[in-house]
């Protein structure tokens, strides 16, 4: 649960607004918060909604409304009736005042230290958590009450970070900024100090003078009184010219350009139209008169098809369009689970030079920090292996300039604005081509006919012939014919497609074990036929349930990439087919059933 009171006061959980009806209950709900866990008396809770005219039934209506909290938060935080009043446990909600909060002190910290482009991050990170004036949907008498020592809180972080900028060389990129706060706030003098220090270090010393006499004349008029001691050092250090200068190689914020995509592979082939269609859709390139570009594409297509590969060989082809970096995560680990989304954002944090200190403790806040981090960049996101909708939501960047490839068994439809490149097997042409930058285009020219029944054993699946390409290139003496007829006899032939930590078995069952039993078991069955084809009534048969239903089962398998719809009848009823590897790989299991 995310809370906001920088700004008008809302709830959110993920993406969604807690529906909050009405002034009292938001004033209800910042006055608990902004108590940071303390207890609130039903007197100051009174005071903050109906100022010093509460009405008499005040206490019943203060117990109505946190029973409204209480119903509308859910059990995410808790509201408990403690004398002489109420008190919220937030539990492990992001509360933006606390971030606040949080992030000006390490600012400050940091800057004390003299870690300037730390302390520029973190306090800009601290301002951009407000949102408006505080409170500005809760009644008059809790923002007279709050709002004055915000907006203040606000002020010093702003001249904190700006220090910080100062400091960092950024004197020309601040006047603009300093001259509107100066005409927004004629009597902060710190922000008349920064404004002069950043004139002056552009050699605009006469302007600097300006504005010191603007602000005596002001100061006098207003409050009469005369200016303060930084003031006037600043302004005798400018008629002495003895003001620092600004540093003679000016640094600047750093905003680190990530390089997290994997190595290209040397000996990518085929794909020619997908690639083609994938780097078109993000380049940003004119889009036909008759469609959009997709700011978001899903490559999808069975275990081993080649999804990753394809994904960064368009992704390295990419990477001249997105001058502000590249993010690549797995998020399926090694074990087979699927990797929590908070963990990949704190890596994508770090990589994008958000000190660890700046990075939230919560899934929400991380979320929310990545897309702003990242909301003016071009920056291209590949996320490989996804596992559900779910888990790809957080790490979706908002920018208009960013992009993202997917990889998945599934084709994730739920998402908006996807564009999908589904992969099939290979052809016989780009089997053999990729058969030959394995093992070297002369040991296939040397035996053309072992080389293209090689391909076909392995059904033209890349994962299969990377395996066999392997294996051959560590056995230079071994002819394509010994593979091929090791790879003869299908009761052997996953037994052979394994080398290394490449395994054409273990990509199926990560995909099988996946699924739900009735799947698993409408599989084995569909194995066990002996026929390549099938339709939805024919399965209805086998199963013994109706058509309706025994479709439901096949659309599973096929969204999990263990089934293909091959082609769709006279009758209109779709023919599905079961790959041939697929195929051995089930039968295998429903063996393992039938023994146990």
């Amino acid at each position: 649960m995310e809370f906001r009171v920088l700004g008008p006061v809302e709830a959110r959980r993920g993406d969604a607004r807690v529906p909050l009806a009405g002034t009292k209950i938001h004033t209800m709900l910042a006055a608990l918060l902004l108590a940071r866990g303390q207890v609130v008396s039903n007197e100051r809770l009174s005071r903050a909604l109906w100022g010093w005219e509460p009405p008499a039934t005040m206490n019943a209506q203060i117990y109505t409304y946190v029973s409204r909290l209480r119903k509308q938060l859910g059990d995410t935080v808790a509201i408990s009736r403690r004398q002489p009043g109420y008190a919220l446990d937030p539990r492990d909600s992001w509360i933006d005042a606390v971030e606040y909060e949080r992030l000006d002190r390490l600012g400050r910290q940091a800057l004390a230290a003299r870690q300037y482009a730390r302390a520029a991050t973190l306090l800009h990170s601290a301002l951009e958590l407000w949102h408006g004036v505080p409170l500005s949907n809760t009644t008059a008498f809790l923002s007279e009450s709050e709002v004055p020592q915000w907006e203040e809180a606000w002020a010093a972080t702003l001249e904190s970070r700006i220090e910080a900028d100062l400091a960092l060389g950024l004197q020309q990129e601040l006047i603009p900024e300093l001259t509107r706060l100066v005409a927004a706030h004629p009597l902060r003098e710190r922000l008349r100090v920064q404004l002069m220090t950043a004139l002056f270090r552009c050699s605009r010393q006469a302007d600097a003078l300006a504005v010191h006499r603007d602000c005596v004349q002001v100061l006098r008029d207003e409050l009469g009184v005369e200016p303060g001691p930084e003031l006037r050092e600043v302004h005798h250090r400018i008629l002495a010219g003895s003001l620092p200068e600004a540093p003679t190689a000016p640094v600047e914020l750093i905003r680190t350009a990530p390089a997290m995509l994997p190595a290209d592979s040397t000996d990518f082939t085929g794909r020619q139209a997908q690639l083609a269609e994938l780097v078109d859709e993000l380049a940003g390139l004119p889009a036909p008169h008759d469609r959009i570009r997709h700011h978001l594409v899903v490559v999808t297509g069975m275990p081993g098809i080649g999804k990753s590969a394809l994904a960064l060989r368009a992704a390295h082809l990419l990477r001249g369009h997105f001058p502000d970096g590249q993010l690549y995560t797995d998020l399926t680990r090694p074990d087979g689970t699927a990797k929590d989304p908070a963990d990949v954002l704190q890596v994508f944090l770090r990589a994008l030079d958000v000190p660890p200190a700046a990075i939230p403790p919560t899934l929400d806040g991380r979320v929310q920090l990545y897309r702003r981090v990242v909301n003016d960049r071009r920056v291209l996101v590949v996320l490989d292996n996804a596992v559900d909708e779910a888990q790809l939501r957080s790490l979706l960047p908002s920018g208009a300039n960013c992009r993202t490839i997917i990889t998945g068994r599934t084709p994730l439809n739920s998402l908006e604005g996807v564009g999908l490149v589904r992969l099939g097997p290979l052809t016989a042409a780009e089997g053999l081509a990729l058969l030959a930058a394995l093992v070297g285009p002369d040991r296939v020219a040397a035996e053309p006919e072992a080389a293209a029944v090689l391909v076909e054993l392995c059904e033209r699946l890349p994962l299969a012939l990377r395996i066999c390409g392997a294996r051959l290139a560590s056995r230079p003496q071994w002819p394509l014919a010994l593979l091929s007829t090791r790879l003869q006899p299908e009761q052997h032939r996953l037994d052979e497609l394994r080398h290394g930590g490449l395994d054409v078995r273990a990509r199926l069952r990560s995909s099988y074990t996946a699924l739900r039993p009735t799947a698993r078991a409408t599989l084995r069955q569909l194995a066990l036929l002996g026929q390549p084809r099938c339709t939805a009534a024919q399965v209805a048969l086998l199963l013994h349930t109706d058509e309706r239903r025994s479709e439901e089962v096949l659309e599973e398998l096929v969204d999990a990439r263990l089934l293909d719809l091959d082609s769709i009848r006279d009758d209109h009823r779709f023919s599905y087919r079961l790959h041939p590897l697929v195929r051995l790989f089930v039968r295998e299991q429903a063996a393992e059933v039938l023994a146990a």
